[in-house]
Formats: structure tokens, C-alpha cells, sequence
């Protein structure tokens, strides 16, 4: 791969994940307070039947309240502007993030072409979980801040911490450390990422079979092409998100501030014991309403743009 095409991957990277923060960050803010540990549960009591009597025996339990009733409580007590929360260091990090990301594929897809079998299901996930390990690596400072921003809760007309404010007090409360809690459970997210572009590779390979085998005969992409790419890249993500989704909720947890979670294994196993085995998809809806279309917009943007840019410079 020439610098040309190198710094074309960069930019097409960078604006496809610019484009999809902004359109999807109230979800996010949804989705992260839903993960939570400060989430106010609801109590229930459920009547089981199960005693020698055959009389009722009263449970009481908790649920997490839905999106919506976030939404609606985010807008009552904190006002619409809250849910943009954290939404100057995803751009700040957004637009870096995905251009490490997708340069670091597409260099490293062309090493593992040479090690397994060309464009093979082995390649896409090397690439995809290698790009991923580097770009955790780098931008974790930038997420932490964000969740910590997402995560403050402040009534209507009450000045919130800029990200500035937040990153200086996460380094005199934490210090350097600080900036990369929720990294264990980053890399176990890696797995989505691998799970998702496995899978958006071989759509993405049968859509461009089909289009050969066409008897159009037509060279060039069309709108067509492009969103059968979206609907690819929102199938793939939505099925990694369902699997590998419990990893959000650990590093959620893991970023909240002054909390009792401390490492990846000990963040899960209290989770399962105080809330039990659904609290690792709380916010899962909100999550794929988000990240979805979200995956969609990245991807087929960055593949308009290679395309386009790609083209003008052969």
C-alpha cells in the first residue's frame, strides 16, 4: 500500500466516524447511564408459588428502567443539552480513532494476505482485532473522559464540567492510571470488532460475486452498491453487538468514578452476584439503535470516499 493510498484510509476514516458520532450521540448518552451503576432500578415483588403450603411467597426484585424512561428523565431534570454530553472528545477522538483504525486494517490485512489464504476469513479477523488493540491502545484517555462526562449527572441550569475540567480531574483524583481504566475490558471487546468485520467481509465479498455475475456488466458503483454496504455493515454489527456486548457494561462500570470496581473478572463477577446475569445487557436496545445505523453511516462513507477519491487519483 503507496502513502497515498495510506493517508486515503486516514481520511476516509476519519470522516466516516465524525459523521456517525454526531448523529448517534444521545443514544450513546442513553445507552451509558443505562450501563451504569448509578442507574435507579425500580422495585418489583413477584408472588412464587412454591412452598409445602401451597401458599405464595413474596420476592421482592429490581428492574432497570427502558430507554425511553432515561431519555425522558435526562430531558426533565437535566435538559436537552445533556445529551451531548461527552460529545467534544468523541469528535476530538472520533475522527483520529477511525482513521488509526481503518489504516491499521488496511496495512495490516495486506501482511496477513501474505501469511493465510488472500482476502480469507483468518485475514478479516486478524486485521480487524490487530486495528482494534492498536486503536484501544491509543485512544482509551480520550473514551475514559467521555464516559466520565456521559456519566455526570447535574440539574437543569447547573454548569457542567467541560472535557478539559473532566480530564484534569480524573489526573489529580487518579493521575496517569486513571485515563486507562476500562481498558481490560477494551481489548475483550476486540472480539466484537473481529466477530463484525468477519462477517461485513463476506457480505461485503457475496454482494461484489452477485454484482459480477450480473448481466448489467457495470463497472462502477452505484447508490445500490452502497446500500447494500449499509445493510452489510448493520447486519454485522448488530450480531457482534449481541455476542460480545457484556464487555460495555464492564467498562462502563470500570470508568465510573470513586466506584468499588477495580479489574475486568472482579467488575463481572459483582455484577453477577449483586444484579445478576441481565444486568450485562442493560442498554442493549439503545446500543443497537445506535450503534446500527451508526456502523452503517462509518462504513459506507468510508467506502464512498475511498471510492471516489480512490478513483480520482488512478
Amino acid at each position: 500500500m503507496s502513502q497515498k493510498d495510506t493517508l486515503l484510509h486516514l481520511f476516509a476514516g476519519g470522516c466516516g466516524g465524525t459523521v456517525g458520532a454526531i448523529v448517534t450521540c444521545p443514544l450513546e448518552v442513553i445507552k451509558t447511564r443505562l450501563q451504569s451503576s448509578g442507574l435507579a432500578l425500580r422495585p418489583v415483588f413477584q408472588v412464587q408459588l412454591g412452598t409445602l403450603s401451597g401458599t405464595g411467597v413474596i420476592r421482592p426484585s429490581q428492574v432497570a428502567p427502558g430507554m425511553f424512561q432515561v431519555l425522558r428523565s435526562i430531558l426533565e431534570k437535566e435538559g436537552p443539552r445533556s445529551l451531548f454530553r461527552g460529545l467534544g472528545p468523541n469528535l476530538v477522538g472520533v475522527a483520529p480513532s477511525r482513521a488509526i483504525y481503518f489504516a491499521a486494517y488496511s496495512k495490516s490485512r495486506e501482511k496477513f494476505n501474505a501469511i493465510f489464504v488472500p482476502n480469507s476469513g483468518p485475514v478479516h479477523m486478524c486485521s480487524a482485532g490487530f486495528a482494534a488493540f492498536v486503536t484501544n491502545s491509543l485512544m482509551n484517555p480520550v473514551w475514559m473522559v467521555k464516559t466520565r462526562m456521559q456519566l455526570e449527572r447535574r440539574v437543569r441550569g447547573v454548569k457542567q464540567m467541560n472535557a478539559l475540567q473532566c480530564a484534569k480531574n480524573v489526573y489529580q483524583t487518579e493521575g496517569i492510571r486513571g485515563f486507562y481504566r476500562g481498558l481490560t475490558a477494551s481489548y475483550a471487546g476486540i472480539s466484537e470488532t473481529m466477530i463484525c468485520f468477519l462477517i461485513y467481509e463476506t457480505l461485503k465479498k457475496n454482494l461484489a460475486d452477485c454484482k459480477l455475475e450480473s448481466a448489467s456488466g457495470r463497472s462502477e458503483k452505484v447508490a445500490s452498491d452502497f446500500l447494500g454496504l449499509m445493510l452489510a455493515a448493520a447486519f454485522a454489527k448488530g450480531c457482534a453487538s449481541c455476542i460480545a456486548y457484556p464487555h460495555e457494561v464492564i467498562r462502563t462500570r470500570l470508568r465510573e468514578e470513586g466506584s468499588k470496581y477495580k479489574y475486568f473478572f472482579q467488575t463481572a463477577r459483582l455484577v453477577f452476584i449483586e444484579e445478576g446475569y441481565s444486568a450485562f445487557y442493560r442498554g442493549l436496545s439503545a446500543q443497537l439503535i445506535r450503534q446500527i445505523p451508526n456502523t452503517a453511516i462509518v462504513l459506507s462513507t468510508y467506502e464512498l470516499i475511498v471510492h471516489l477519491l480512490g478513483s480520482q487519483t488512478k
